[in-house]
């Protein structure tokens, strides 16, 4: 007898949240099967990727980032070339320079950046604090305000500084947000818990719900993902069913495959190519697990993700 699949259909469905504005504004979310089961259903939207850059710019030190940008003045012109790299769908610009224990610019700087580089791109814009809760609320605050009618996405507001975040992005400038949690899927559902009860709706933030690079803790992450859309779909739990980003580039090109040089290690071959499969061999898992979005660095990871969405969705 032949075998005949039945397909497996869930009455409940990813929310979707939609970030920038105009033609090129993107819709995260929509699913309503497994990660990748396209043989189940349709996949509604495509998973988005975002390309990352820093108040200082790019990261010079890695070559085929460095030619990518050469010729680029300015954080406007990096931003617009950013925002032309192929199989980009958004733009990712990452306020580390505010940190107080770092450079600690001024919110005055950070706003003035910001605004630049939203004005030179076309396409969806996030916003990625410096990781200290008091810089990051009184930032997203003025960042926020300062693009009102942009509609971007502020990553991340977390369970130390949400309250803030939210009133300002979400409720004051209708802007949209991501709630950050520590790869455990009760602290994720518990963070978006806690934001619904302030009023905002399922549409307006998504999750990010903690990454790590493939092979540093990563079966966490796996997990998580894996009970966070389970619980979704198979159990219809609402305060799961936001779609989720992940922060890619800040991970693998941070751990040692992607950092020591090949004079220390030549038998490891060059660094760029090791941070460049690192990125790309995280960003299909987390995909695989369930992000709708991740944020990549080098123009081969996202050429190359961009490919493997392409043929898989």
């Amino acid at each position: 007898m032949a075998f005949k699949r039945t397909p497996q259909k869930f009455s409940a469905s990813i929310n979707e949240v939609v970030i920038g504005t105009g033609d090129k504004a993107v819709t995260l979310g929509g699913a309503n099967t497994f990660p990748l089961y396209t043989f189940d259903g349709e996949a509604k939207n495509k998973v988005a990727i975002g390309v990352e850059i820093t108040d200082e710019g790019f990261d010079a030190s890695v070559p085929g980032i460095a030619e990518y940008y050469a010729g680029c003045e300015g954080i406007g012109a990096i931003a617009k070339k950013a925002s032309e790299m192929p199989g980009a769908d958004f733009v990712v610009l990452s306020l580390e320079g505010a940190d107080p224990n770092g450079a600690n610019k001024s919110i005055e700087d950070c706003v003035a950046i910001a605004k630049e580089v939203a004005d030179a791109i076309d396409c969806p814009l996030a916003v990625v604090g410096c990781k200290n809760v008091e810089k990051d609320t009184q930032l997203f605050e003025k960042v926020a305000e300062a693009l009102s009618g942009k509609n971007v996405l502020f990553v991340s507001a977390r369970e130390e500084d949400y309250k803030g975040i939210v009133a300002a992005a979400v409720m004051a400038y209708k802007q949209k947000i991501s709630a950050e949690s520590a790869v455990d899927i009760n602290l994720a559902k518990q963070l978006n818990v806690l934001i619904s009860q302030m009023g905002i709706s399922p549409e307006n933030y998504v999750m990010n719900v903690g990454s790590a690079a493939a092979g540093y803790g990563y079966e966490y992450v796996a997990s998580t993902l894996d009970r966070v859309r389970a619980a979704a779909l198979e159990q219809n739990d609402a305060m799961l069913q936001m779609p989720i980003i992940t922060p890619v580039a800040s991970e693998a090109w941070a751990v040692k495959e992607a950092v020591v040089s090949e004079e220390d290690f030549p038998e490891w071959g060059p660094r760029e190519e090791r941070g460049v499969e690192m990125e790309v061999s995280t960003a299909a898992s987390v995909i695989a697990g369930g992000a709708d979005a991740v944020i990549l660095r080098h123009p081969k990871s996202v050429d190359t993700i961009a490919r493997l969405v392409a043929a898989l969705m």
